[in-house]
């Protein structure tokens, strides 16, 4: 263990062996601001103010040369390599829900969505609590670095699942969709994220999801279905992808959640001479012709590839949502 003590505050706390501050701050409890948790980001970056660290990662795409002469790392990557003294402003909504863990997972199952997205269920080696919207990180063997993908269910079974979408030369997917069957084991760890299911917000919900970011909205969907917030409200379902066989079956919902919310899918390239009637083009241009003005009354989930992400954020921007109503973590 080394110890880290963080100012302003003067809060201590242990990093063990192989955990990145970032990590160990959240596991004992400290706001340190993220989202993303491999080096993407940037949200997590502190200053060294004594001690030593080095970063999990050689050329983490959010640090540069001007944050190494400034002495700033990543909290995401950076491994104390000595009792350490850093700085950053502590926020506690970072730190709420349950505290991240490293645990073992077997597999128990994979079932095909789509094409390329599929279902993996796992079974842990302890507690199975998250927040419906969160994420874990996944150790594989062979795999240099940890992967965060979102959980699809709720808590409740002890197990986690994933709707993973294959990347195209992905080292972790590769193992997953063509090494990995039933009685696989890799690491977690988690949870993560702060883009989780609003309990308390009185509004109607809007989910947007686009691809690889069907997971953590069916999570939110069914969590929200758990928790009896679609008694009172209405949730609004939005999926993009490009093609028909880039749709998943509804039936994955389940009858109840599919009778409860409103599923609107929207195809970007339905190619000519499709058997489409639903809705085309792009996601964002979708929900904000759906909602115009009332879309700032909603709380507004959302995950999918950077582009289509920073393209909700500009919409929901225009439309005047306020900030405190979009959730989704930066993990690209």
């Amino acid at each position: 263990m080394t110890t880290i003590v963080a100012q302003p505050g003067g809060q201590e706390f242990d990093c063990a062996e192989g955990d990145t501050i970032l990590r160990a701050a959240l596991r004992s409890g400290i706001g340190m601001p993220y989202s993303c948790n491999v080096g993407s980001c940037g949200n997590c970056r502190f200053e060294l103010i004594e001690g030593e660290v080095e970063h999990l990662r050689r050329d983490p795409p959010a640090w540069s040369e001007r944050d190494l002469k400034r002495n700033r790392w990543l909290g995401c990557q950076a491994l104390p390599k000595r009792p350490c003294t850093i700085k950053f402003r502590a926020d506690n909504s970072y730190a709420g829900g349950p505290r991240p863990a490293r645990r073992g997972a077997e597999l128990l199952s994979a079932t095909p969505l789509t094409r390329d997205i599929t279902e993996f269920r796992f079974r842990l080696d302890g507690a199975d609590e998250f927040l419906p919207g969160q994420y874990a990180l996944f150790t594989v063997p062979d795999v240099e670095g940890a992967r965060p993908y979102s959980m699809s269910n709720i808590p409740g079974d002890g197990s986690w699942q994933f709707q993973i979408k294959r990347a195209p030369g992905g080292a972790a997917t590769g193992f997953l969709f063509d090494r990995a069957g039933p009685g696989t084991r890799i690491s977690l760890d988690g949870p993560y994220g702060t883009a989780f299911l609003r309990t308390e917000s009185p509004r109607d919900i809007v989910l947007i999801a686009g691809g690889s970011g069907l997971s953590p909205m069916v999570s939110v969907a069914r969590g929200a279905q758990a928790s009896g917030l679609l008694h009172g409200r209405k949730l609004h379902f939005f999926y993009g992808c490009r093609a028909m066989d880039d749709l998943f079956d509804e039936c994955m919902l389940g009858a109840g959640l599919r009778a409860a919310c409103g599923l609107t899918s929207v195809l970007s390239e339905p190619g000519d001479g499709a058997a489409w009637a639903g809705r085309t083009g792009f996601l964002h241009d979708v929900v904000r012709d759906t909602f115009g003005s009332a879309l700032k009354d909603h709380e507004i989930y959302f995950a999918g590839p950077a582009v289509m992400s920073a393209a909700v954020q500009k919409m929901a921007f225009e439309a005047g949502v306020p900030i405190a109503q979009l959730h989704f973590d930066e993990f690209y």
